[in-house]
């Protein structure tokens, strides 16, 4: 299998026009960022408004288990026969799996938010609004982009099956291999997503450092310190 893979990495035929690897690596990474737009649109306003009322938390967990379980390719098949495009299909099936870890991600950071603090706040005159977006969100923000992370790591690993209806991507190279029993192919087009997802969690963290209050980062990094027992103080 090396020798196979090493063959198809050196021939310049795979790293050039609309089927070489800078456009399926574009392909891919369009799908997970138009997918992780769309599901975090959904997920991060439900999340706050889930964890700032603290209404309808059976109800997300729930859903959010229930989503989880949902088989995506299957999904991606059952909307492609239901409206016959591609596109379609694979968006809102990426999309439905996007959703889960942003809502969690998101509801779990706002309630983690020491009620001490929105207390405090709400004794200086904020209103809900205001204790929502000056005091938790900014407090709830390392939850929320960890998970936009995890979204972000389970869509480019699922992107793969926009190829099964049709579309591009490095799922290609992995359905076309099997088809064609080119193992080095299905290597590479694993490899390529593995270093694709690497690359966007080290850009989301970068971006994770640079928005998150210094202040924030060190209680953060404080409370992992003090182990699960302080985690749990300040979720109760």
């Amino acid at each position: 299998m090396i020798p196979e893979l090493v063959d198809w990495v050196s021939d310049p035929a795979n790293w050039q026009g609309t089927d070489g690897v800078p456009a399926r690596v574009l392909q891919h990474a369009g799908y997970v960022a138009l997918a992780l737009l769309i599901a975090a649109a959904i997920a991060v306003p439900l999340g706050l408004f889930v964890g700032h009322t603290r209404r309808g938390a059976v109800v997300l967990v729930g859903s959010g288990n229930a989503i989880r379980a949902l088989p995506t390719l299957g999904l991606v098949t059952f909307l492609f026969l239901l409206f016959t495009d591609s596109f379609v299909a694979a968006l809102i099936g990426l999309v439905v799996l996007g959703v889960p870890p942003i809502l969690a991600g998101t509801y779990a950071g706002i309630q983690a938010v020491d009620h001490d603090v929105v207390d405090a706040a709400e004794g200086m005159g904020m209103r809900g609004g205001q204790r929502l977006w000056r005091i938790e969100v900014p407090i709830a923000l390392p939850l929320i982009l960890g998970g936009v992370r995890n979204a972000v790591l389970q869509l480019v690993a699922t992107a793969a099956v926009a190829a099964y209806v049709g579309l591009g991507g490095l799922g290609r190279y992995l359905f076309d291999g099997l088809a064609n029993f080119d193992y080095g192919e299905v290597t590479a087009g694993a490899i390529l997503t593995a270093l694709l997802a690497v690359i966007l969690d080290l850009v989301i963290a970068a971006v994770q450092r640079a928005l998150v209050p210094k202040g924030v980062r060190i209680a953060t990094a404080g409370r992992r310190a003090a182990g699960p027992a302080a985690t749990e103080e300040v979720v109760a």
